[in-house]
């Protein structure tokens, strides 16, 4: 078994692609908050594929970690200095197995949070960017303002406390360099959010605002925030993936990232301090990145959700198996035929009903052994952001939300967190216990679960979406979730249909 390391790449199976350029002397010019598998399966693959053709050299990449999980990728990755295998599983059952080179150096800030504030201070780093999850911009799911009233926002804008979180991080690393006159840097994000640089730029002003009124002015005119849309399914690196790296490929790698084939970055050409020349990849430069985050928000994303909650009520636990499933299938495509789509924006060169058949082909890839689970997790932060606006656009428009509906009720009914079998089921959300708690009144109450107006702002109020969800939540629980899908798609009456 071969443990990774500059020295020991030349010396893995012919068939692992590695780095054929030279790592000595590649400078740092991204900063990475986030380091997860998505990232390293993504935008680090971009650079390493620069850097394969001789390009690059000093756009390199540094990550930062900031929570408490992210010591674990501190020490992989400082241990095989900085390289990791990413393996792409084919629907066919190939594996494509290959070392990226392009993450040179990972701080973990709790260890010296003033060495990450001057790294990234410094004139050699042009990019921030970001992978901190739908939730991490601390954005008001409802009035979409930054939430000042945080805990760990609020104790890193006391007076001299030392930075905690990536906006004070950050910003106290713009402020130096204003200080010195250096070039700001410009701060990307690579997140699931429709608008998401709009939304960085929204939190990092209100952050630097709160601290100092003219340097959040200097941010709001001087920082470039480009919008982008990601996409690449990356499920969650298990020890059977490690396991079968192992053996297939000989390398023993602490934190592997496995992926599908497909791959898109879609990308704002706008930068304070110049790129990296992403022209020489996959990645598409545009000056409005709005129409393709719609459309990977609002089909791919949003049927992800349609697709868990049943999945995981039906008794599923990979995606895959779910996906191949011709009722979900079915439900997917007829959410996104008869309600999405009608929410998107023209897309020049994408024969949107070719992406839709290809999603559920995506989504059917037994390679990828993608998890429920993964895709039930954190909804509080998703289904406000990549469905909620179809309702709305639907309803505005005395369109039809059927689907749509279902979908929340399915999600209410999993927040319930027991499933048809009577077994207990583990809800993972930043705000598990309130979402729960909701659930746990519809005996008494049908609809505690959309009362919730920090999560569903004013669509309580809404006659048309209140009856649909209404049917769906009491569909499901009478007659379960397969029958419930029937039922919506049309193949069963619904009034000849009795308890389970």
């Amino acid at each position: 078994m071969i443990e990774l390391r500059n020295s020991t790449v030349a010396t893995l199976a012919e068939e692992v692609r590695v780095p054929a350029y030279d790592r000595t002397g590649l400078t740092a010019g991204i900063v990475h908050f986030g380091v997860g598998g998505f990232h390293r399966a993504h935008q680090a693959v971009m650079i390493d594929d620069l850097l394969g053709q001789g390009l690059a050299r000093d756009w390199a990449i540094c990550g930062v970690g900031v929570m408490a999980a992210d010591a674990g990728m501190r020490d992989a990755l400082l241990a095989q200095e900085g390289l990791y295998t990413l393996v792409v599983k084919h629907p066919d059952g190939r594996r494509e197995a290959r070392v990226i080179g392009s993450i040179i150096d990972y701080m973990y800030a709790p260890d010296d949070v003033e060495a990450v504030i001057e790294r990234i201070a410094s004139p050699q780093v042009r990019i921030v960017s970001l992978t901190v999850t739908e939730g991490g911009y601390n954005i008001h799911p409802v009035t979409g303002e930054f939430d000042l009233s945080n805990a760990q926002v609020r104790a890193d804008l006391e007076p001299g406390a030392a930075p905690a979180t990536v906006f004070g991080i950050t910003v106290e690393a713009l402020r130096r360099r204003r200080e010195r006159g250096v070039t700001p840097f410009t701060i990307m994000s690579c997140d699931n959010l429709q608008d998401n640089g709009a939304v960085a730029h929204r939190s990092f002003v209100a952050f630097a605002t709160a601290k100092d009124a003219e340097l959040g002015a200097w941010i709001d005119s001087a920082v470039s925030f480009p919008n982008s849309m990601v996409d690449r399914i990356t499920p969650v690196t298990t020890d059977e993936d490690r396991s079968q790296i192992a053996e297939t490929f000989g390398i023993d790698d602490r934190w592997p990232v496995v992926c599908e084939p497909f791959l898109q970055w879609v990308l704002q050409d706008s930068f304070t301090d110049g790129r990296p020349p992403y022209e020489s990849t996959a990645t598409q430069l545009v000056s409005d990145v709005e129409p393709y985050e719609l459309m990977k928000l609002r089909l791919l994303n949003a049927s992800h959700q349609g697709l868990c909650y049943f999945g995981h009520l039906m008794g599923y636990r990979l995606v895959h198996e779910a996906a191949a499933d011709p009722l979900i299938a079915e439900f997917l495509r007829a959410y996104m035929d008869r309600e999405a789509t009608s929410t998107l924006k023209p897309l020049p060169g994408i024969d949107v009903d070719d992406y839709k058949t290809q999603l559920i082909e995506r989504f059917s890839n037994p390679g990828v052994r993608d998890t429920v689970a993964r895709l039930c997790a954190e909804s509080s932060d998703r289904i406000p952001k990549w469905l909620l606006p179809v309702v709305r656009e639907q309803l505005a428009a005395a369109r039809p939300v059927h689907l749509s509906a279902a979908i929340v009720a399915s999600w209410a009914r999993y927040a319930e967190g027991v499933d048809e079998q009577g077994e207990p089921i583990q809800v993972v959300d930043r705000i598990a216990e309130r979402v729960m708690a909701n659930a746990a009144e519809h005996p008494r109450d049908r609809h505690s679960f959309i009362r919730d107006r920090d999560l569903f702002g004013d669509l309580i109020d809404d006659a048309v979406f209140v009856a649909d969800y209404d049917r769906a939540l009491d569909l499901l629980h009478r007659v379960g979730a397969r029958r419930t899908l029937a039922i919506l798609l049309g193949h069963e009456d619904e009034h000849a249909s009795g308890a389970r």
